[in-house]
């Protein structure tokens, strides 16, 4: 009780010192996008919903305070001899997929959401219906998640409690959200499905000012394809992130924390239901900018991790858990250049660093944990064939992008991926040599992609990625983890994917259809 309120001091004492500061009540227009490699946050409301007012419907041209969205989106997807377990996110699987496979994976999403209007009350709701069909092998929660509800809030929003135009938000309810780079904390547009919590999420300020706070207290969705999703009950997703954007020109400054807390059920009868305890703490600082007008721009961000971490473990044919310290550390480095040319060619390089699990032979009782958790990240940054995130990884990486039309764009990349720890797994694949003697050189990837704006209804986009395999992938098929080889995938061999996806906004583009 103590400690809470020592903390509810500091948290009003942080607020009240930032309102004394000279000039942040009026402060305006300061967001800058980063020029990173798909680590801008998804935009509040998302990027596909409409302000009704400028649709193509002029009936509706003075209904300001109502936001739409209507969007369909189709993709299909080639896969040969895919690393990843299925179904895909679970690391405990050890069912592969030897053959190709042609999936089409459909997404529709709708969203309403009311402001201004009834002030300070606002609402949102947003649905999405995630299908996926042709696939060989079992359907899981990333491709699958039919007619569910993935934001339904409340919020009470002061416009100008905090200053002019400076407000304060409190949400209540289901959401998702974008924060940092997402590499922590993303929806994962990408994927078929998304990413959301239940909770509460209080923000002081918004984007546009010179500082804002965003702190939020979550318990994570559970996605089940074809029933209601409902809340992990048993673990807490919390944190807050205060963004200066006073120099934002040059620099923005996002000091944060993060903690996630399991309340574990080690020993459930059914073995299912089991999980250990967790309490883990992630304090970190991001930031990006550009270098004056040299052409140069960077992002950077670094996260410490502790807490502690259980494990459960067999004593005398009985289940027993340990609770071990957590201690990992992670960082992301990307500097780029823009080219004055009427392409706007962006090339970039970047070095991407989690630590893993140093020891697994361990005493139990008394050991640490070393592998960096991601948390709820979003995986494409780190590899088109979402094999990889930031956890035992070390990974280079160089980059162009161009816009050689104005409706067309192009990027295309070189990845490389070592283990940091040659004893830990290479997690989405879930393979792992406890000896070490693999090695650490997981392979590289090649990249390619292409995005056109068709219309303004329409737009498609196309890419291919190689994976091949390095030393220690290459291994893994002769090693005592598969002792049928016909269990593990393919390590041997390099695996190829291409998708094709169309995606049709019922609103356009948001750009008023009259003068």
């Amino acid at each position: 009780m103590k400690q809470n309120k020592i903390n509810s001091i500091m948290t009003v004492g942080l607020v009240g010192l930032l309102l004394t500061l000279p000039g942040l009540a009026t402060a305006e227009d300061y967001y800058r996008k980063t020029r990173g490699y798909r680590v801008e946050p998804e935009t509040d409301p998302p990027s596909y919903v409409r302000n009704l007012s400028k649709t193509q419907f002029e009936q509706f041209r003075d209904v300001e305070w109502l936001d739409v969205g209507l969007e369909h989106r189709t993709r299909f997807e080639y896969r040969e001899n895919d690393y990843r377990p299925t179904p895909t996110g679970n690391n405990n699987s050890t069912t592969f997929r030897h053959d190709p496979d042609s999936l089409w994976l459909l997404r529709t999403r709708a969203y309403l959401g009311v402001h201004d209007i009834l002030d300070p009350l606002r609402f949102a709701v947003e649905f999405q219906d995630s299908r996926s069909y042709n696939g060989l092998y079992e359907r899981n929660v990333s491709d699958v998640n039919e007619f569910e509800l993935i934001q339904g809030y409340a919020e009470l929003y002061f416009k100008n409690l905090l200053g002019h135009n400076r407000p304060l938000s409190i949400r209540a309810g289901r959401q998702h959200l974008e924060l940092l780079d997402r590499r922590l904390v993303g929806n994962n547009q990408f994927r078929n499905t998304t990413n959301n919590f239940e909770g509460f999420r209080v923000h002081f300020g918004k984007p546009q000012n010179n500082w804002d706070l965003d702190t939020f207290a979550f318990q994570p969705i559970e996605r089940l394809k074809y029933n209601f999703d409902r809340a992990d009950e048993d673990t807490w997703f919390y944190g807050g992130v205060f963004s200066w954007r006073g120099w934002s020109d040059y620099i923005t400054i996002q000091p944060y924390f993060f903690g996630r807390k399991v309340n574990g059920d080690p020993y459930n009868s059914n073995p299912d239901d089991r999980k250990n305890d967790m309490d883990i703490f992630a304090p970190g600082v991001r930031a990006y900018g550009v270098i004056g007008d040299s052409g140069f721009d960077f992002d950077a961000n670094i996260n410490k991790q502790f807490g502690r971490f259980g494990v459960t473990r067999r004593i005398n044919d009985e289940p027993k858990q340990f609770m071990l310290q957590h201690d990992a550390l992670a960082y992301a480095l990307e500097l780029g250049y823009t080219f004055d040319h009427e392409w706007k060619p962006r090339v970039s390089l970047f070095y991407g660093y989690g630590t893993g699990d140093k020891d697994p032979n361990r005493n139990i009782t008394s050991g640490s944990n070393e592998r960096f958790d991601s948390f709820y990240g979003f995986n494409q940054p780190w590899s088109r064939n979402d094999y990889f995130s930031w956890d035992n990884i070390h990974a280079p990486k160089a980059r162009i992008g161009f816009t050689p039309h104005k409706d067309v764009r192009v990027d295309a990349g070189y990845n490389a991926y070592w283990l940091q720890s040659e004893t830990d797994a290479w997690s989405r694949a879930n393979i792992r040599d406890t000896t070490g003697n693999s090695g650490s050189f997981l392979g590289h990837e090649f990249d390619i992609r292409v995005r056109h704006k068709l219309n303004t209804y329409v737009d498609w986009s196309l890419s291919y990625a190689r994976f091949e395999p390095g030393s220690f992938t290459r291994k893994q098929n002769f090693f005592l983890d598969f002792p049928n080889s016909v269990d593990g995938p393919y390590t041997d061999r390099a695996s190829n994917f291409f998708y094709f996806e169309v995606s049709l906004n019922a609103f356009g583009d948001g750009k008023p259809t009259y003068k």
